[in-house]
């Protein structure tokens, strides 16, 4: 009776003792999920950022590449009929997008500049606080960005800005325009679409 109540004893505590290292293996395998979790959640929140910055990069990029190929295959106000609505052009904008303010008499080159500067400043820190589920916002302020560093640069860099998309019908030609002035109208819609329908109303915000 003694052996067996000794082998008893010896079994419950060798039971309390697996009970005991399972709960301490879990204890720190959650600890350790815990702690991986913390070192993701910094890149989850930068990530978005890095998809924006490559769509306003790919704006900025097209701008550029096709200003340079107009520039070496057209002269200065050069025209290449393509169809009854469509030509290629070559023009210099001293203006803003679709030539406004392009007869202001030289003043507007450094305001125009500065006012890329700021703009492009703002969508910048705007970007990398957007939440992660603003998805048209966030790819119509990338749109804008890319336009906005492209034409900046031409400004900085040439002066002026070349356009050489021209629009026309029946005689009468829409103000030329190139790949950032589409980049910055396309934006301002999806913007304009966002905050008219899909931004979340005062009944789907959580209550303090």
């Amino acid at each position: 009776m003694h052996e067996q109540e000794a082998m008893h004893d010896q079994k419950t505590m060798h039971d309390q003792k697996a009970m005991h290292d399972q709960k301490a293996m879990h204890d720190q395998k959650a600890m350790h999920d815990q702690k991986a979790m913390r070192k993701q959640k910094p890149e989850q929140k930068t990530l978005p950022w890095l998809r924006w910055f490559a769509v306003a990069a790919t704006v900025l990029l097209l701008d550029q590449l096709t200003k340079l190929w107009i520039v070496a295959e057209f002269s200065l106000g050069e025209s290449r009929y393509i169809n009854g609505i469509f030509n290629l052009v070559r023009a210099h904008n001293e203006g803003a997008a679709f030539s406004f303010l392009s007869d202001a008499g030289g003043w507007q080159r450094w305001f125009l500049t500065l006012v890329s500067v700021v703009v492009s400043a703002v969508i910048v820190v705007w970007l990398t606080k957007l939440p992660r589920q603003r998805l048209l916002e966030g790819l119509g302020l990338s749109l804008i960005l890319g336009g906005a560093l492209g034409n900046l640069y031409d400004r900085l860099t040439l002066g002026y800005v070349v356009d050489f998309l021209d629009f026309h019908w029946s005689g009468w030609h829409f103000a030329a325009f190139n790949v950032a002035d589409m980049g910055i109208s396309v934006g301002a819609g999806l913007i304009i679409v966002d905050a008219l329908f899909f931004q979340p109303s005062e009944s789907d915000q959580p209550a303090a």
